[in-house]
């Protein structure tokens, strides 16, 4: 008897995986940004054409009165725009997202509701423990935008800040020169027949980077130090320019600090920035001369920085002028407002499109690196190794 024919091929017959397709539903966001509270803070995170593209996307943003103000931009910008604007600081924190410069304080965050993203920087060294035990008390999600990584693996806001920081330290060593007191006079320009400033930046990042090419633009003589042949190298292609370059050798470093006009100090430490400048070195420094510690934030690079304020700025130890600010970008609030905005809106834009930050982390590994706090659980090593606390690993809690 025949065999009797299949309705299907072989290739039918063979077990086939299963593919699951998770799909992306866009969702509607209600943004809340509340007015800065920290001191000397003027920044605000989302610039009115930011707002703009948002709300025309489908979303609300609810903005405190007078968030804008001290960076330049009015209520009636951000009303023209689109946003909803209240007096009422409670509301703008009762929002199902909130976003800020400076992370919240602890009255803060007893407005946020429970279930709350909240989206902002972390500053971890300025953190207690009992910030993360209210996180953790009110189920909070929170993503740290320092911590947050772009396509090539850089960190986004810390480079767009140090950036700012780079250029700035330049420009306020030039007004200092003139303006402070025991200033030495001296003009941060190259003009014919005067011989140029001298300037030593230490450290080969982007701050580095941004402070040499403020310098050269101006025309001072720049020597760059770092303990990275690496860094120095790229530093050099960066500014496409032959630069005196040296590794941080107590001898190199000492003859420059003693000839130049201005010191500026741009290295990072994992936990605390390492003291390369000593007191020694400082006293043998010129009269007059200004140092810009611009990682005073950490600790310092120099050992006679203090930390000091926008509204008194400096101190002079050993003849030296000391600059110890250490929220630079802040005095650039436009400027630096306009740049985190830039940052935030397409990470806003891209949460609304996966249909909120679960489904945006499980696509976006560099937003996924931003996440401290998911729903109450601690989930970055950093902030649990600092706080000896326990943490889990994101990719457990999310599937």
């Amino acid at each position: 008897m025949p065999k009797p024919k299949s309705p299907f091929t072989l290739a039918q017959l063979l077990p086939q995986e299963e593919t699951l397709e998770i799909a992306r539903q866009k969702g509607e966001l209600h943004i809340g940004i509340p007015k800065e509270a920290y001191f000397q803070e003027k920044r605000i995170c989302l610039t009115p054409d930011a707002v703009n593209a948002i709300v025309s996307n489908g979303h609300r943003v609810l903005i405190e009165k007078g968030a804008g103000n001290e960076a330049g931009f009015s209520d009636k910008d951000y009303s023209e725009a689109g946003a909803e604007l209240t007096e009422d600081t409670k509301k703008v924190f009762g929002c199902p997202m909130v976003l800020k410069v400076e992370p919240p304080t602890l009255e803060e965050l007893d407005m946020i509701k429970p279930k709350t993203v909240l989206i902002s920087a972390l500053q971890l060294k300025t953190r207690q423990k009992s910030y993360f035990d209210k996180l953790a008390k009110k189920k909070i999600t929170a993503l740290a935008f320092e911590f947050i990584k772009d396509e090539d693996h850089s960190y986004p806001a810390v480079k767009a800040l140090s950036e700012i920081a780079g250029t700035a330290s330049v420009l306020i060593a030039a007004e200092l020169m003139v303006n402070a007191k025991k200033g030495n006079g001296l003009l941060f320009g190259n003009i014919s027949g005067v011989p140029p400033i001298e300037v030593v930046v230490i450290g080969a990042g982007t701050v580095g980077e941004f402070a040499v090419r403020s310098a050269l633009g101006l025309g001072a003589n720049v020597k760059v130090f770092d303990s990275s042949i690496t860094k120095l190298r790229t530093i050099q292609t960066n500014v496409n320019r032959i630069l005196y370059t040296s590794t941080i050798q107590p001898k190199n470093l000492m003859k420059a600090l003693l000839r130049c006009d201005v010191a500026i100090g741009a290295v990072r430490g994992q936990n605390r920035a390492p003291i390369i400048v000593t007191e020694e070195m400082v006293r043998n420094m010129k009269k007059g001369a200004v140092i810009i510690d611009v990682c005073v934030d950490m600790g310092g690079c120099f050992e006679t920085t203090e930390m000091t304020s926008h509204d008194n700025p400096t101190i002079i130890k050993h003849d030296v002028i000391h600059y110890g600010v250490p929220n630079i970008p802040a005095r650039y609030p436009k400027t630096a407002s306009i740049s985190i905005s830039n940052i935030f809106t397409p990470y806003v834009l891209e949460i609304a499109e996966s249909g909120g930050l679960e489904n945006a982390i499980r696509f976006d590994n560099g937003l996924k690196n931003g996440l401290y706090f998911y729903r109450g659980i601690l989930t970055n090593k950093a902030v649990a190794d600092w706080f000896d606390m326990p943490y889990s690993d994101i990719n457990l809690l999310i599937f």
